[in-house]
């Protein structure tokens, strides 16, 4: 595939997408009714799964043999439940067929939390039984569709896609735990509302797992962070979000109609499809009433 594409869509349909034409996907699919994200998004966590499962199986279809799906995911806690979204995940992509090849552990700044401070009930009573921790780390989920042949790669083109070893060990890229400073929930940010992922994750994703001129799929685009990436670093990018309601805030992120941000060649494709959905306005109506109920 050589072109920049975004679906407003259900990414459990891409039949947009052709078999094996996507060398990379990286993602963050939505957190399972996160109380300030996506309240009551789904409505059971058993739809969320049945997303999880169907999108899981058109990766498997568009992935290229040998190639990596990451997914930024972590578990869940919702009204004192507690919900295993990582070994859920992970073991619905190894029934799709997926080879588990890595879990990353991404781990944010002490001082970063958003809206709450969970330990702070052991400090009201300091007795066993009421520890909870403060959550500062979330997975990223490496899988593998099958084995990956080396030798299809021209050297010319590993060259190109080189790896910049100075910054592979300055930043420590080689260690299973990655220090990266999250986005800030800050009421200035282009983003506001979105859970949106820093740009250094598909940086280092696309950089370890793509070569110049390969295709990276976002199937939960968001704000269009993966593919702002891919397309810097000389990827195609492909995304479907099915908000509709976020046409805005990618158009300004990609910069889309200006010429300054990526090449004349760079243009990106975008398609409206019947089942894309209006979710950002009811969302944040409801995370503005959580955030008041807890002040």
């Amino acid at each position: 595939m050589s072109q920049n594409l975004i679906i407003f869509g259900d990414a459990r349909n891409m039949e947009e997408l052709e078999d094996g034409s996507v060398h990379l996907v990286v993602t963050s699919p939505p957190y399972f009714n996160a109380p300030f994200d996506y309240p009551d998004l789904f409505e059971s966590y058993d739809e969320f799964l049945s997303l999880i499962d169907t999108v899981a199986k058109q990766l498997k279809r568009v992935l290229a043999k040998g190639r990596i799906a990451a997914l930024v995911v972590d578990d869940i806690l919702i009204n004192g439940r507690k919900y295993p979204v990582v070994a859920d995940v992970t073991k619905i992509f190894i029934d799709n067929g997926f080879r588990y090849r890595e879990r990353i552990v991404w781990v944010k700044p002490e001082g970063y939390i958003r809206i709450s401070r969970r330990s702070g009930v052991l400090l009201q009573h300091p007795y066993p039984m009421y520890y909870y921790h403060d959550n500062l780390q979330e997975s990223i989920l490496i899988f593998q569709n099958g084995e990956f042949n080396y030798k299809d790669i021209p050297q010319e083109l590993k060259e190109e896609s080189k790896i910049d070893l100075e910054e592979y060990q300055k930043e420590k890229w080689y260690l299973n735990v990655w220090q990266i400073t999250n986005v800030l929930p800050t009421h200035n940010r282009l983003e506001k509302g979105i859970a949106a992922f820093p740009e250094e994750i598909p940086y280092r994703l696309i950089k370890l797992f793509s070569y110049k001129g390969e295709t990276v799929l976002d199937p939960f685009m968001g704000s269009g962070t993966t593919l702002k990436v891919a397309m810097e670093l000389e990827r195609f990018g492909v995304g479907y979000e099915i908000d509709k309601e976020l046409i805005d805030v990618i158009k300004e992120k990609l910069q889309i109609g200006r010429k300054s941000l990526f090449n004349d060649s760079r243009e990106i494709k975008i398609i409206v499809r019947e089942d894309a959905k209006c979710l950002r306005s009811r969302l944040q109506q409801e995370v503005e009433k959580r955030v008041k109920n807890v002040q």
